[in-house]
This record gives C-alpha cells, sequence and structure tokens, in this order.
C-alpha cells in the first residue's frame, strides 16, 4: 500500500514525498486506517516496524484538517532519547505543514525547562514527554490539556518495566475523557499492558505485527567465551568491520565505561553512552554517531530502543540480555527498512541458560562461531546449566594462563572526536515560528 492511499492533505503529502516515503509497512498500513476513522487502538509492533509514522501521520493529518487552539496531542514515551528522536521525526514530517511539536524531557538546564514551559504555554499541537518531567511541568499550574483530542503511549511495555503506571495514570485523569481518542503501541503484550489498556482505552481495535522476532535481514551468530576473551573477541569483530557502524550493549554501566576505554586506547573511532552522561553530551555522542564522525558506539540498554539511525551495519551483545525480549530490542536496531546487518552475542558461561531461552523465544538456533585461535578455547556451549562447576574451573584456569596477558593491553592513547552537536536550538526555533504563524492564523 502507498501512502497516496491514505487520503493526507496535499501539504502533508508534500512532506512525504520530500522524505521519499513511498509504500507503507505492515503496522503503517493496518494502523493507519484505523486512527483516521477516531478508534482507540491497541497495537503490538516491535522496534523498526514503523510505528512512529503510523500515528503520527494520522494525527498530523488530523491537526490540518481540524485545527484549534492549545495542545492536540499528548506522546508519552519512556526515555528522553526517544522523546528528542520522535520530536526529530516531526519536524520532516510537518515540514510543508503549520503543526508544531516539542520534547519534554528531564534534565537539570534551566534554559531547557524555559524552552519546554514557552512551548507547553504556547500551546505546541503536539508534546511528546517522559511522565515524571510531564507530571512537573503540571505541578508548575500552567499546563493546560482541556484541548486534548489524543492521547499516544508509544512503548508502553517499556514505561511499565520502568514503573511510570502511576504517573501514566496521573497524567490520564487530567485529560479529557470525552472525545479523546487513546492509542498504546508496546513491543510486547503481557497481562500488565492489558490492565492498562482496560484503564484508559475505549473498546479498542487491536493490531498484532512482527511480534518478538527478529528481522530475516540480520545475520545472527554467538559466540561461547569466558569474561577474559570477551574484549579481545570484540577487538577482531570491529577490526574486520572498520568502515561499519557497529552499536556495543552491555547491561551493565562499568563494563560500559571499561570496554570504551579498552577501545579508545586502541584507536577505535568511539563514542559512549551510559546513564552517568548528561544528557546534552549523550546528544552530542548519537549526533556524531549518525553523521559518521564515530563509527562504533558502546551503550547501555538506554538506547536499546527508542533510537532510529540509518544503516547500523552490526550489533555487538557483549552479554547477554537478561530479558529476552531485550535482545530482539537490542539487535533490531540494525537490518531496519528491509537492509541486512549483523549482531554478535558473547555468551559467558553464566548466560548459556539465558540465551537458550532467547533462542527459545526467536524460535531459532543462533550459529555459534568458533574462537580464533589465538583467542584460545572457550567454555562448551551448556543451555541447560546456568555455569556448572566444570564450566568455572575452566574460567579460573583460563584466567590464570591469561593473567596480565600483553597481548589483551594494546598501547597507546586514543583521541576522541571534538565538535558541537546539539540540533535541539534549530528545532526549537523552528517549533517557535510553527507556533506564531498558528497564532496569526486564528486571529
Amino acid at each position: 500500500m502507498q501512502f497516496s492511499d491514505f487520503g493526507f492533505d496535499d501539504e502533508l503529502m508534500d512532506s512525504l514525498n520530500a522524505m521519499h516515503f513511498e509504500n507503507a509497512t505492515p503496522v503503517q498500513e493496518q494502523a493507519i486506517p484505523v486512527i483516521m476513522k477516531g478508534s482507540d487502538l491497541i497495537a503490538c509492533a516491535q522496534t523498526g516496524t514503523g510505528k512512529t509514522a503510523a500515528y503520527l501521520l494520522p494525527v498530523i493529518d488530523s491537526i490540518i484538517r481540524h485545527p484549534y487552539e492549545g495542545i492536540d496531542t499528548i506522546v508519552l514515551v519512556p526515555t528522553r532519547e526517544l522523546s528528542i528522536q520522535i520530536d526529530q521525526q516531526m519536524e520532516g514530517f510537518g515540514y510543508f505543514v503549520d503543526v508544531s511539536s516539542t520534547a519534554i524531557y528531564g534534565g537539570n538546564d534551566s534554559r531547557e525547562w524555559d524552552r519546554q514551559r514557552t512551548s507547553i504555554e504556547e500551546g505546541a499541537d503536539i508534546i511528546i514527554a517522559t511522565p515524571g518531567r510531564m507530571l512537573q511541568h503540571i505541578a508548575m499550574g500552567y499546563v493546560d490539556f482541556s484541548s486534548v483530542k489524543h492521547l499516544i503511549l508509544d512503548e508502553a511495555d517499556r514505561m511499565l518495566d520502568m514503573g511510570f503506571y502511576d504517573d501514566i495514570m496521573k497524567v490520564v485523569e487530567l485529560l479529557p475523557k470525552e472525545g479523546r481518542q487513546t492509542l498504546m503501541f508496546s513491543a510486547t503484550m503481557p497481562p500488565k499492558i492489558r490492565q492498562l489498556a482496560k484503564a484508559i482505552l475505549q473498546n479498542p481495535q487491536e493490531i498484532n505485527i512482527a511480534i518478538s522476532k527478529p528481522a530475516e535481514g540480520i545475520h545472527q551468530m554467538a559466540y561461547c567465551v569466558y569474561d577474559t576473551q570477551k574484549n579481545a573477541l570484540v577487538r577482531q569483530l570491529v577490526s574486520q568491520r572498520k568502515d561499519g557502524s557497529i552499536i556495543i550493549f552491555s547491561g551493565r554501566k562499568q563494563s560500559v565505561k571499561e570496554l570504551y576505554s579498552y577501545l579508545r586506547s586502541a584507536h577505535f573511532s568511539v563514542g559512549v553512552i551510559h546513564s552517568d552522561l548528561e544528557q546534552k553530551d549523550r546528544e552530542e555522542v548519537l549526533l556524531k554517531f549518525r553523521n559518521r564522525d564515530i563509527n562504533i558506539l558502546v551503550a547501555t540498554d538506554i538506547i536499546a530502543r527508542g533510537i532510529d539511525i540509518e544503516k547500523i551495519d552490526a550489533v555487538i551483545n557483549y552479554d547477554v540480555p537478561r530479558d529476552a525480549e531485550d535482545y530482539v530490542h537490542r539487535i533490531g536496531r540494525t537490518a531496519r527498512a528491509q537492509t541486512t546487518g549483523e549482531a554478535f552475542t558473547l555468551i559467558n558461561e553464566k548466560d548459556m541458560y539465558n540465551f537458550a531461552r532467547i533462542e527459545s523465544l526467536i524460535e531459532k538456533e543462533v550459529e555459534k562461531g568458533t574462537l580464533p585461535a589465538e583467542l584460545g578455547e572457550g567454555p562448551a556451549y551448556n543451555p541447560k546449566g546456568r555455569g556448572n562447576e566444570h564450566g568455572n574451573r575452566g574460567a579460573n584456569n583460563h584466567q590464570r594462563r591469561h593473567r596480565g596477558g600483553r597481548g589483551h593491553r594494546p598501547k597507546g592513547k586514543g583521541n576522541n572526536a571534538n565538535g558541537d552537536a546539539n540540533n535541539n536550538g534549530a528545532n526549537a526555533e523552528r517549533t517557535q515560528q510553527r507556533m506564531h504563524r498558528r497564532g496569526d492564523r486564528h486571529k
């Protein structure tokens, strides 16, 4: 199905044509007609399926056709990164139309707070917010939700996992109950999502798209390793893909910091993202990665969902994620939009049971690779064990053999890319211009 078949406003179609949007994805094909009819919707669709456009485009079309003063749409999201990404996508969709948006997220920057407050008070059409930050603005007494027509929950399962249920319900209680359309998008559909849907949606239609399955274009490979072999294997994997864009995930912040330092000392072009960084620093690293100023990004699961970067060639799981669903989200960063990519996972003895659960979830046995000869042998894959006595002895012996191994400590100091990278100011300026034009239109 082509986007021209949906009957969007001509100005919105001009934006889509400029962005070379032609054929709709399955979630867009199913969700957009439902949303345009005004029905509530609960959609199960994993990251990378085009769900953001699935809800933004019909909402933008509705605002163009039925303009009102004040806030039209609230989009609640789990992370600052996703809030910013959706706002940036809005800049593209709204390039030729008079629809404004703003990202509302946490941080200690007073200028950013003032920007957010101004956007809220002047009535940005679409507010994309993390629940906690939205409540902080609400507590100040200047938020007016009386004109809200659409409520969208994106990555609802992640928000509940992060403990946002009460915050979400506090926001919902302040919204108009009559004439409001509510849309919920989630990668999984556990009972707690069903309970939330029952509480806030009215007679919703439901669609399910590619639940918990990696894209067909991802070539998956796993290596059984001792922890002492991980850094050297990562170094070989990235060395073989020098010109590619690579994301390396670890569930532990300390591992991320140590691996970043290791790769940087080996003169790789690498950036790092974890929760200890300030928001502006995270944005700068992401922008450098998008612009290919750096080609390796080492990160915690803070960006496993909610970033959309084109042409990521490979994902490396430095460790096996605890939640099998997180594996799908991690490797879903590559092979997006029907492209191809690679995903490598490093499995130590303790993670074998968890990786077997992942294979069960994705209904596929992932190929186990052979370690390079110079790294020695790794542990045998034992999916029924959680790190048995023999495996632990093997790890201890391996550590003794390699303790102080010079081959694993590259010499030299790395350098880091410099430069300013923050386009929020430009986005904010364009948003303010649109809101002033919108104010003129209603005079």
